[in-house]
């Protein structure tokens, strides 16, 4: 039985961390005032910069609180989580602890009488094979228990490296070829139409690229519409305007939300 409710939000690619507050502080508001409007609240995946186990965030501050505000929005709507491709480890001790059931990638659901098919977007950017090989690997459960076994200082100096390295190479590959890397990190027709005849679905739902958007594609004889959530960014106005949404859906259908208002953005700027 997949879910099935009368109105929904979507949300994804947070990437809450300490030294990103005003990020943080729109995802508590968002909790308390945007998601008990509706039915059921879907998080698809990254909601953390990144996660090396449940037990890291019994020693953070932040995890709690994070965990606290969770826990609260599960008592009041129905909660789902997919993992992203930076808190894949995210555990069955924090889903418990935090009420938020665990779906699959990709999973089926039932909005307002409607059928969407939700991913969080990365197992689609089949045109970096060198990062789906990754990828595989990483989702390999004797893998995972292995990274967990080690000291906890270890597994926070390895994803540390590894977000470097990713902000290298995202770099010089933008410096070098901009079109190719944006086909190269973006997700392909060819995936798309694969994950949805798989799941007998026209309506995908998706984060992960940060290109927020509503497509109607095509391929073959093949049709679809596409939603891409945005990333959260409030405190980075130097460099990216601030930016946040959730897709709702409800009777009136599936539109994207902005949840940055313009004395908001405003006053963003000021505190920056």
């Amino acid at each position: 039985m997949i879910p099935q409710y009368a109105s929904a939000l979507l949300i994804s690619d947070l990437h809450l961390t300490p030294s990103m507050p005003l990020t943080a502080q729109r995802f508590f508001d968002f909790c308390e005032k945007e998601a008990p409007k509706v039915e059921a609240v879907f998080i698809l995946g990254d909601l953390f910069e990144y996660w090396v186990g449940d037990d890291a965030a019994s020693t953070s501050p932040f995890q709690q609180e994070v965990r606290r505000a969770l826990a609260n929005l599960s008592t009041k709507v129905k909660t789902y989580y997919l993992h992203g491709n930076r808190d894949f480890l995210v555990g069955t001790s924090y889903l418990k602890k935090t009420g938020m059931t665990l779906l699959a990638d990709p999973s089926c659901i039932e909005i307002a009488g409607s059928k969407y098919i939700l991913s969080h977007g990365d197992v689609l950017c089949t045109a970096d094979p060198g990062y789906q090989i990754f990828r595989r690997w990483t989702r390999k459960n004797w893998v995972q228990k292995l990274f967990l076994r080690l000291p906890l200082a270890w597994r926070k100096s390895i994803a540390n490296h590894l977000r470097s390295n990713s902000h290298i190479q995202y770099q010089n590959a933008a410096r070098t070829s901009t079109r190719q890397n944006n086909i190269r990190t973006n997700v392909t027709l060819e995936a798309c139409a694969a994950m949805l005849k798989a799941q007998d679905g026209v309506r995908l739902i998706h984060g992960h690229t940060h290109l927020p958007a509503h497509h109607h594609e095509q391929l073959g004889d093949q049709a679809w519409q596409r939603w891409v959530l945005s990333d959260w960014d409030l405190d980075h106005p130097e460099s990216v305007m601030p930016r946040a949404n959730a897709l709702l859906i409800n009777g009136l259908g599936a539109r994207l939300t902005d949840l940055i208002k313009p004395h908001q953005a405003s006053s963003i700027s000021a505190l920056n």
